[in-house]
């Protein structure tokens, strides 16, 4: 089939490649020329696991192309994706400028009939929306507004396992009406995704308005337990309980299981903060406050700064000529991205309070120099004092403790005793909860955890 994803970012770029892996003819349009520049360059703007050899792939054998071409790009496919960037705007909603912009551009140039998938995680009323720009295109041109139907299939990528996740499924959420142009478009996403069900269905097939709101609400109950993981990890310092003996005794109960249970320094990236923050605003507009949601942010937001307070419970609030070794920038393992990264929160707070800071992550150190030049752009000073290494042990040298802030697999078991050797005082700040507390005790370090009973 052929297929046009318009939006070459993360969306966009996972599901172009993965729907070329299956024999389509797949055209990524983006308006921005160096990333398209990039990617025919042999080049992927983001970082994602096994994403670039896929595009690499698909590319050598003809069946994935990069424009910024709208025109050529409207032609290209029957199917027309939209997967641009829904960024938060001011009061907290979803800005749908771009998504709108790309509906135009399809009415502006559209001849025959298209299937316009909304693939941007949009909230609930955003396919009517495109469907009237569109419409509102075509009857200037007097062509039938049933040349067109819009769908929604929201996307469920886990940031560092997206290939994968888009490959192997648990479920693909497909919105269409139910008049005639709507169920045409239901066949061609049944074809377009029947290589992703041959071992079972893995679709369900709803409304629209449905379809866009089980995208919100799914980031919105991950959101929620991490949080509320959070909450019960600060009460259990407080009592003196461990909190992986409690997420083991509640996670072995079926109705609740095991994922999203892990407490830690609050979630981040590009998804849940945004998400949450756009499902209340929708509820708003139809007058009604979700209290939940609201607990949820602000729970994330404080749980951002706890090992900032026990940094300074153990050392004092005053850190002049004291230094911190960073591991882990992102907001989460196996990505470059520093969007709502709770290291931000925490080495802007550290050098307010005199700290140096050396930091170290295996793959967003590029994209974290950028943050960190935002980040302290009215603090030159305070940005002289952020370090960055090319080696996690390296950044221990001579610093007075070690602050563990993402998860990455190469800070599982790190060489204890060297570590003791280059840390000025044997001091671990365990924000995922690594290690086990006994064991840290064992070998002579400090260990400081969240919710862990020392």
């Amino acid at each position: 089939m052929k297929v046009t994803i318009i939006g070459s970012g993360y969306v966009g770029l996972v599901t172009g490649a993965c729907l070329a892996e299956q024999g389509n003819s797949v055209f990524c349009l983006d308006l921005d020329p160096k990333k398209i520049e990039i990617l025919n360059s042999g080049g992927v703007p983001i970082y994602e696991p096994g994403l670039k050899e896929m595009i690499d792939r698909n590319r050598a054998a003809g069946r994935l192309q990069f424009s910024t071409d709208i025109a050529a790009s409207v032609a290209h496919g029957d199917i027309q994706f939209i997967a641009v960037g829904t960024p938060p705007d001011e009061d907290g909603s979803a800005d749908l400028q771009y998504v709108v912009a790309a509906a135009r551009n399809i009415g502006r140039h559209m001849t025959t009939a298209k299937v316009i998938v909304d693939k941007s995680t949009v909230p609930v009323g955003t396919a009517d929306k495109v469907a009237e720009a569109i419409i509102k295109e075509l009857s200037m041109r007097d062509l039938s507004p049933e040349l067109c139907s819009v769908v929604s299939n929201p996307e469920f990528l886990k940031e560092g396992a997206a290939v994968d996740d888009f490959m192997r499924p648990d479920r693909i959420v497909i919105g269409t009406s139910s008049d005639p142009a709507g169920l045409r478009a239901k066949e061609q996403m049944r074809k377009l995704y029947a290589p992703f069900n041959r071992h079972h269905e893995r679709t369900y097939y709803m409304d629209v308005k449905s379809a866009e709101l089980t995208k919100y609400a799914a980031n919105a109950m991950l959101a929620t337990r991490i949080s509320f993981m959070n909450e019960l990890a600060n009460l259990a310092d407080l009592v003196g309980a461990d909190i992986e003996a409690v997420r083991q005794g509640i996670g072995s109960d079926s109705r609740i299981g095991y994922g999203f249970l892990y407490s830690g320094t609050g979630y981040g990236g590009s998804c849940f903060p945004k998400d949450v923050s756009a499902l209340s605003k929708t509820a708003m507009e139809y007058g009604r406050d979700l209290k939940i949601l609201e607990a949820v942010e602000s729970v994330n937001e404080t749980q951002k700064m706890i090992l900032v307070e026990k940094i300074e419970k153990r050392f004092g609030s005053d850190l002049t000529n004291m230094k911190f070794a960073i591991w882990g920038l992102a907001f989460k393992p196996n990505t470059d991205d520093m969007r709502e990264a709770p290291s931000r929160v925490i080495i802007r707070e550290l050098v307010k309070r005199g700290a140096q800071v050396v930091s170290y992550d295996p793959v967003a150190m590029e994209e974290a120099k950028h943050c960190f030049e935002i980040d302290f752009k009215d603090n030159p000073e305070g940005l002289k004092k952020v370090a960055m290494v090319q080696d996690h042990m390296a950044a221990l040298d001579g610093c007075d403790a070690l602050v563990i802030v993402t998860e990455w697999k190469a800070f599982r078991s790190p060489d204890f005793d060297l570590l003791m050797q280059k840390l000025k005082r044997a001091i671990i700040f365990d924000g995922r909860n690594l290690y086990e507390p006994s064991a840290m005790r064992e070998v002579g370090i400090e260990y400081h955890g969240i919710g862990r009973h020392n």
